[in-house]
């Protein structure tokens, strides 16, 4: 049975209580949750090395940091050092976006590497067979896409990006609305370039009884997939993407119907003043099913540093409700990621999902804050570094400028706000003997 089928028989799971126990929330809390439809657990049945991980209402804001070759790059062991590194900095998942090189070979490796849930978009590699074995990817059978499905459900992948939305309703929608960036979206595209050459539905939509169907026999998550997302924010909450939520929100119904787990992607690019809408209505339309955020990026102007226009969107996203954060890299837009982007992304990404914890009061996010405010009012940097989402990069600025005293940072120097206070107020004594050049008084040993 899936999660979802045993939280709907009101029984509890190993699963489940190990989320239960990492979020400090009971299990009871997370099977209600998993029943209702607004909490996943992304964990394959055949999964074996993994961290079982719940994605949702009330739980911590999740990181996904997608990984992967490209026909110009396929080097897996590079890939491997992006997957350990993202895990390291805290990504919560991994998703497997490759498309050169053997892409089985690539994609086992990486779940053998790293503990966390891992995602693929099975278009990918249908697509790039077609294209291989028939000269074009338009000649990809359904057969062909289902194979895929199956084969790497089997081999345990936690969760598919499924491309369901993608219909010819839709097409022809984005067609006669026009739009500054059309489809950015490579599975979307993928779909696209077969429905208008085919003349036919999208199989993962026509058939979509048949996905269920494998999802539910390994307890896959279906991320279903915002191929119609705006690619700027000219384009941003228009007919063609809301059009696709809506689809999206029917299929998520069906899918709960047959006991799988479903969440949802999206929106892309957004400015500001969109985003919470967009929240709002992904959770309205879908019944409050986990939101994937891909973004949102609030501005298309900063190519270079997208991992910032992102973790805008992303904190005032999960703020309104998102679950799930998939990182951005600073060059998005320009480049596949290196070891130190890959780094620069996730914390970017963990960045927003904190400061949005804190406003959804998400167990442990203030205790978080709280303790290293005390350790910032005490001077005491070990306990800094200790706490924050980037230890590595703290204590690497503060071992840059060799301050003359320890006590204190470069930033005041001798006229370190935190310092003259507790001097004046007579909290505490520190550092070694000599005169306050500002508050005059002796200090002492402590």
């Amino acid at each position: 049975m899936t999660q979802r089928e045993e939280a709907l028989q009101n029984r509890s799971t190993p699963e489940m209580s190990t989320v239960a126990s990492a979020e400090g929330i009971p299990v009871h809390s997370i099977r209600e949750s998993i029943r209702k439809g607004e909490t996943v657990i992304l964990r394959n049945k055949n999964r074996r090395n993994a961290v079982p991980l719940g994605v949702g209402k009330g739980l911590r804001t999740k990181i996904n940091a997608n990984i992967g070759t490209s026909t110009d790059d396929s080097d897996v062991s590079v890939e491997i050092q992006k997957a350990k590194i993202a895990v390291r900095y805290g990504a919560d998942a991994i998703m497997d976006l490759s498309t050169g090189g053997d892409l089985t070979a690539i994609r086992k490796r990486i779940m053998e590497e790293v503990p966390v849930a891992i995602g693929t978009v099975p278009i990918y590699e249908a697509a790039i067979q077609a294209i291989q074995n028939r000269g074009n990817l338009t000649r990809m059978t359904d057969d062909d896409l289902f194979r895929v499905l199956e084969r790497q459900a089997e081999e345990g992948v936690d969760f598919f990006t499924i491309h369901c939305g993608v219909t010819r309703q839709s097409i022809e929608r984005l067609r006669k609305q026009g739009r500054l960036m059309n489809i950015v979206s490579r599975g979307g595209s993928f779909l696209t370039a077969w429905i208008l050459a085919n003349n036919r539905e999208n199989p993962l939509f026509e058939r979509f009884d048949r996905v269920l169907e494998i999802a539910r026999e390994f307890d896959v998550t279906l991320s279903l997939g915002d191929g119609m997302r705006p690619g700027s924010v000219l384009d941003a909450t228009d007919r063609a993407q809301i059009d696709e939520l809506l689809t999206l929100g029917d299929l998520s119904r069906q899918a709960w119907d047959k006991g799988v787990q479903v969440m949802i992607e999206g929106p892309g690019h957004v400015p500001l003043d969109q985003i919470r809408a967009n929240v709002q209505l992904q959770k309205k339309l879908c019944e409050n099913a986990p939101f994937y955020v891909l973004g949102p990026l609030v501005t298309d102007a900063a190519p270079g540093y997208d991992h910032i226009t992102a973790a805008i969107g992303g904190a005032i996203a999960a703020a309104a409700g998102a679950d799930f954060l998939c990182y951005v890299t600073p060059g998005e837009h320009l480049k596949l990621p290196d070891l130190e982007e890959v780094r620069q992304g996730v914390i970017a990404a963990r960045i927003a999902g904190h400061a949005a914890d804190l406003v959804k009061g998400v167990p442990g996010a203030l205790e978080r804050d709280r303790e290293l405010s005390r350790a910032r009012r005490d001077l005491d940097w070990e306990t800094q570094f200790a706490l924050s989402l980037d230890p590595d990069r703290a204590r690497e600025l503060r071992a840059k400028t060799h301050p003359k005293e320890e006590t204190v940072c470069t930033m005041c120097g001798d006229y370190c706000a935190i310092k003259l206070v507790r001097e004046s107020l007579d909290v505490r004594a520190f550092g070694y003997p000599e005169t306050s050049p500002v508050s005059g008084k002796e200090k002492v040993h402590g």
